[in-house]
């Protein structure tokens, strides 16, 4: 009997152990999976001319005049979890709760930025345009990162790369799709290419 007591001690130990490591790699409860690295476009609605496809495990674009894609759901209060490549020329974002899905821009969202060549970088990447600066601006360019955004009421944080840029109160806008973004680079220039290799959201 203690026998087997130790063994069905070991099991749920292991058990615990795989479960955890679950949650924390992204397969815990309550997430929906938009992008994965083995979906399509299905999960989106296109707004734009950016030339978005599969391609080598993510989502990409890196031509067209700027493009989007927006969740075909509403969202109020969230996390979400998105990693991305970008190059050092990228210009992209997460543009949450946004008013008007078919008219994206900073003016009826928030726009959590990816643009290392931003002309003013106080609203570069890790920034919230218009709403929140970052001093220094951390650099996304040439590397895979992560975004944990969350918005839950008026409060919005944004966590880079483990690092926190973004810890404000803010209430303009309450609820509204989301949208990634494949934008010009700088003078209105081809921006570089953005991918997209996971990208998840949980409603809280």
């Amino acid at each position: 009997m203690k026998r087997l007591s130790v063994i069905a001690t070991g099991l749920l130990v292991i058990g615990l152990t795989v479960l955890g490591c679950a949650q924390m790699s992204g397969g815990g409860t309550g997430w929906t999976t938009l992008i994965d690295g083995t979906t399509g476009l299905d999960k989106w609605n296109r707004v734009g001319d950016a030339n978005w496809r599969a391609e080598d495990g993510a989502i990409v674009a890196d031509g067209g005049k700027g493009g989007y894609l927006v969740s075909k759901n509403s969202y109020k209060d969230f996390q979400i979890r998105a990693e991305f490549w970008a190059d050092h020329t990228t210009n992209s974002g997460i543009f949450m709760r946004l008013s008007d899905p078919a008219k994206i821009s900073a003016k009826n969202s928030y726009e959590v930025n990816i643009y290392d060549q931003r002309p003013e970088p106080s609203y570069g990447t890790g920034a919230i345009v218009d709403f929140a600066t970052v001093s220094p601006m951390p650099k996304a360019g040439g590397k895979w990162n992560t975004f944990e955004i969350t918005a839950k009421g008026s409060q919005l944080t944004v966590v880079l790369n483990g690092v926190q840029t973004v810890n404000i109160q803010h209430s303009q806008f309450a609820q509204g799709p989301f949208a990634l973004q494949y934008g010009s680079g700088p003078k209105d220039t081809l921006g570089g290419a953005i991918k997209w290799r996971k990208v998840q959201i949980r409603e809280l």
